[in-house]
This record gives C-alpha cells, structure tokens and sequence, in this order.
C-alpha cells in the first residue's frame, strides 16, 4: 500500500472508530444483514469487519497480469500431464482421477472458473495455491459490497476517492455461458445446476447464485449429486433438464463415494451435459503441480512471459520424498533441508481444503516437526518456502466492541477463463488464513490513482 493510500485509510479507520467503538445497533444490522443476504460460512457470519479491504488499482493490475500468464503455466501442466507417467507421479492423481481426467470437458479452457490464494508482501506478491476445480467466495462479494452502505462513512470515503467494485458473480455467469456455447449448446437460457453435498458450509453461497442466475433468466437447482439421473441422452433431477453442470462438490469426495456408474459419470463421459469445472481441472488443482512449476527441469514446459511470473510469484515447492533436488541454486538433501530449514518450510497435502493438515515449520517443536515430515512421507504432501505476509490494521467489532486489529491478509483472486475478476480477501490473525478455520471475510474496493 502507498503511503498516501495508508494515511487515508488509517484516517478512515480512526474516524470509524471514534463514530461506532460501542456502536451495538449498526454491529447488530452488520450482522442481520449477513445472516439474511448467506453471507455466512455454515452458521457463522463471516464478516465482523466495519469496512472493505483496499487495494491500489496499480497493484491490482500486477497481480492480474500475473495470474493471467500463470493460468497459460497450468495449462501447459495439464496437458504435459496428460501425456507423462512423470509428471503424474509427482501431482500424485489417484487412479480414479487420473481416468476422470482424460474425459474430454467439451471446451477449451482447463478451468472456466478458479482462484489463486495469494500471499501480498511489501514489495510484491506470492500465489501460494491454485484452486482450478472449485473455488468458493464468487457469490460473496457483491452481498458484501451492500452491506457497507450501511456504514455511512464508509460511503463518504468512496465518494471522495475514485474507485470501483468488481462484480465476478457477473464474470461467473458469463463464463459458464461461454463455456456451454463452445461445448456446442444452443439453447438461449440454458438451465443450471449448481451441484454440491446437501448440507456443506457454502451453501449459503450457492442461494446468492441462484437469485442472480435466475434473475438473469437461467433457470436454476441446487442439486445433491443423489437427487440425478441419466437416461443416456439428459441429465436431469425430474423434469429439471441440466444444461450447465456447475461443480460445487470436490473431485475426490465424489470419487470416494461414486464410481463410473453414477449419473454424473456417465453424462460427463458420453458428453451429454457441459460440467464447469471438469474432471480435468483436478491436474492443476493439486498443490504438487506448484512443485513443476518451480522446478528448473520443467521449464521447458513454459513461454518467456510464463517463466517471469514463477519466478516472481510462485515459491519453490517440491514433493515430499526421499530424494536429492535444488534449492537456492544448490543440489541439497531434500529431507535433510526440510529437517534443518523447519522455520522456511510449510508442509502441505497434496490435495486438500480448508486449510487442513498444513504444519507451519516456525510453529512446530522440533518432535512435532518430526512427527510432520514422517506423516507427509505416507500421504502425498509438498513441502513449499514460507511466503512472506503483508498485515493490515482494520477496525473488526466483536461483543459489542470495535477495535483495530493488525491481521494476516490472504488475496485471492479469481479467474474466469484466465482472466482476473475480482477476488476473496480473507483475513486473520494467525499463519493459516482460512474462513474454514475461523478467519474473516471482506469486500474488495480497488482504488484507482494509487
């Protein structure tokens, strides 16, 4: 953040402070407005913060730049994948997955929807995970724009400096549009089925989308992949024909529960419904892909503008084994370096959510740490560098108090197509900064001039 831009919000935040430090009526309307808008992680509502989160406009456009050209990467990954046993064995696709991943999706783009979870430092940026197969939050964002216009100075601030909101639930919709036009569908407004397990924590989420899409004319189900049916030409739940599938349930859940005979696996694989994001999307969605990436021997893989980009934003990552690899220019030990460098390393699942799992090696005692690396040598984990976190001070109200708090900030940003839309700021007080472990969720305001 700018200095100018610092002293402005540090200006705001002073004077919401001295307007509303015991401010119980507009806690309480935060609050209710969350609780009827779904803006909630299960029951909990997600955000107890007085104002959105800004970000500079010049910023912005870096990061977008940057995570376009690393989508071009992930591509390139899949589609290598998809032809080498060895870079299969180091993403650690199960066998399930690897055969789900070679349906054909019926359009081009690996993931028509996806997000990078991304680190801001001081002089620049880490994206630290690709979620390429489900990401969450896209229906948030707009819900939490309304909310402050409930904070009256808030509003006068955004008057005063020219900015803008961006809208990716509008992005989403046109995506998943685009992708059914190129999987060959026709019809004007095509039908949606928004498909997870009944009861998970997001489906708050999944009623914001509907009202949009069907306030767009695109008639829409929330779905529990129970409630399908595939008679060889449709998938449907009744007489409710799915035109556009879109996935909200995680590849390897389904896989656990479901095989090849399963509605959605047979309609997915005969090439009867268009499903966004694929089977496919679970290759660049393993936290092992970032392992490629990083890794000297793969760089040739990629473009010039490519290879820029990790290796400005993308932290050097490898696979949990027993074996010999490079760091920092040097042929090392790998065991022996994530042994002794515990306070540089995060050790995390290959493929998980929720930030489950993940050890912080800066966190752990030396037997706890132990205890990690042996654990991440019978499950597939990667091992990645510590990222650098920039912490923001922003005025959060808690029982019937606000106060400044100086959080961990998670950017993340979300893709359609390739193309940055906005994004999820999460925020924190401790290293893992995750709305399933308890963090705090905003809206993104970006100011322009800065």
């Amino acid at each position: 953040m700018t200095r100018r831009m610092k002293e402005l919000v540090t200006e705001l935040d002073r004077d919401l402070l001295r307007e509303h430090r015991f401010d119980t009526d507009l806690f309480a309307e935060l609050t209710a407005i969350q609780k009827a808008s779904g803006i909630m992680h299960g029951s909990r509502p997600i955000s107890p913060f007085l104002r959105p989160y800004f970000l500079e406009s010049s910023r912005y456009s870096a990061i977008r730049k940057a995570a376009h050209a690393l989508t071009g990467a992930f591509t390139a990954v899949t589609a290598a994948a998809l032809e080498s046993p060895e870079l299969m064995k180091i993403l650690s696709l199960t066998g399930a997955e690897e055969r789900f991943a070679r349906f054909e999706p019926g359009y081009r783009e690996v993931s028509v929807t996806s997000r990078l979870d991304t680190f801001l430092e001081e002089d620049g940026f880490k994206f630290l995970e690709y979620n390429a197969e489900t990401p969450a939050g896209v229906g948030d964002q707009h819900r939490l724009e309304e909310m402050f216009t409930h904070v009256p100075l808030v509003g006068e601030f955004l008057a005063r400096h020219p900015h803008f909101f961006p809208q990716p639930h509008v992005k989403l919709l046109e995506v998943l549009d685009r992708a059914y036009r190129e999987f060959g569908g026709r019809k004007e407004k095509p039908n949606i089925a928004i498909v997870d397990w009944a009861g998970v924590d997001t489906a708050p989420e999944f009623e914001i989308l509907r009202e949009y899409f069907e306030s767009c004319g695109n008639s829409t189900q929330i779905l529990d992949p129970s409630e399908l049916e595939f008679d060889g030409e449709t998938l449907r739940s009744g007489h409710f024909a799915v035109d556009i599938f879109y996935k909200r349930l995680i590849i390897h859940e389904f896989l656990e529960r479901c095989d090849e005979t399963h509605p959605i696996s047979r309609a997915v694989e005969a090439g009867k419904v268009c499903m966004a994001n694929s089977f496919r999307s679970k290759i660049p969605h393993k936290k092992s892909s970032f392992a490629i990436l990083s890794d000297d021997r793969f760089h040739r893989l990629f473009t010039s503008e490519q290879l820029d980009a990790i290796r400005d934003h993308i932290p050097w990552t490898r696979l949990v084994e027993d074996a010999g690899t490079s760091f920092e220019e040097e042929e090392v030990d790998l065991l022996e370096l994530i042994r002794t460098r515990r306070e540089i390393c995060v050790l995390k699942p290959v493929d998980d959510y929720g930030g489950k799992g993940i050890s912080f090696g800066w966190e752990c005692t030396e037997s706890e740490w132990d205890d990690a690396i042996k654990h991440a040598l019978d499950v597939p984990f990667v091992v990645q560098q510590r990222a650098g976190v920039e912490r923001t001070a922003i005025p959060v109200y808690r029982e019937g108090e606000a106060a400044i708090e100086d959080l961990n900030v998670d950017f993340d940003p979300f893709l359609f197509m390739g193309e940055v839309d906005g994004g999820m700021v999460r925020l924190a007080s401790g290293s893992l900064v995750n709305i399933t472990q308890g963090g705090g969720e905003t809206a993104l305001a970006i100011l322009d001039g800065f």
